[in-house]
């Protein structure tokens, strides 16, 4: 499902519970300089990502300073993050002219302890090739390195290298938990286009060989990946930008299940193997 970029007055974009991706949360929190934001998601561990700008984040009495060095847009340096247990108490103030902030979750009841995630800690992982039309850079921020200190959620953010081209092929989804071939891992998507004119598609098919849908991303869409293969590309001359929200049912590891009619182009992608392995 596409959700068109409006402003959600920093109140959640996919709230706990929604039926169609209820493993997974998120929030796009706005705020100017001295302004701050309280939330609590019972039942959902979350993390604080801003995509511009600095906050101070203080977790049940636990205070990170000055996460996210960012300023202009999601290309103008390295992300940062701060974990947040499930059902914790977070607070983010602003320290910057103003801030643009994710909040990424998973539902998951285990309680955890919070971190933050310096650039220094952010995992990189870039494969494909200009050929291909498939040469993109994941920048993960809860990733394989943090899989001990977190429950059910991954999240990173992934670019395109270049302008132009696809994403998130071998067509592949992970909608059913039946390892271990594939594991249930709902999914949501924001994007970014640069410049900010930009736009792509979304691909959806429900079922292999049979036509499925497509939905128009802008600059701030919203997507839900609740089941089915969903490659997506963005148009030639424009680089595209995306903060992915993963959350697995029963582990935190993804399996992902490729396309039968394209799995045998796994071969043909350098360094996509390499990419899947980072998704634990």
């Amino acid at each position: 499902m596409h959700i068109p970029p409006y402003d959600n007055a920093n109140a959640p974009i996919v709230d706990a519970g929604d039926p169609r991706v209820p493993l997974n949360y998120f929030n796009i929190v706005k705020l100017r300089s001295g302004e701050a934001f309280e939330y609590q998601v019972p039942g959902y561990e979350t993390c604080i990502v801003p995509a511009t700008g600095s906050v101070d984040i203080d977790v049940d009495g636990v205070v990170f300073s000055a996460i996210g060095q960012r300023g202009v847009d999601v290309w103008d340096g390295e992300p940062e993050g701060v974990y947040v247990p499930s059902g914790s108490k977070a607070r983010m103030a602003c320290r910057s002219d103003k801030a643009e902030v994710f909040v990424a979750g998973a539902k998951y009841d285990g309680v955890l302890e919070p971190f933050a995630v310096r650039t220094d800690g952010i995992d990189v992982v870039q494969y494909g090739s200009d050929d291909t039309k498939t040469h993109r850079k994941i920048k993960h921020i809860l990733g394989q390195q943090q899989h001990g200190k977190v429950g059910r959620l991954l999240v990173s953010e992934l670019y395109t290298v270049g302008q132009g081209g696809w994403s998130g092929f071998p067509s592949h989804k992970h909608d059913t938990d039946r390892l271990p071939d594939e594991t249930r891992h709902d999914e949501t998507y924001n994007f970014r286009f640069r410049p900010n004119h930009g736009s792509g598609m979304q691909m959806l098919q429900r079922v292999d060989n049979e036509p499925g849908d497509a939905y128009h991303i802008v600059d701030g869409s919203t997507v839900l990946i609740d089941n089915g293969y969903h490659p997506c590309c963005a148009l030639p001359g424009y680089e595209m930008y995306y903060f992915t929200i993963l959350g697995g049912l029963s582990q935190r590891s993804l399996v992902q299940y490729f396309q039968p009619t394209h799995a045998y182009q796994v071969e043909t992608i350098p360094g996509i193997k390499d990419m899947v392995a980072k998704f634990k």
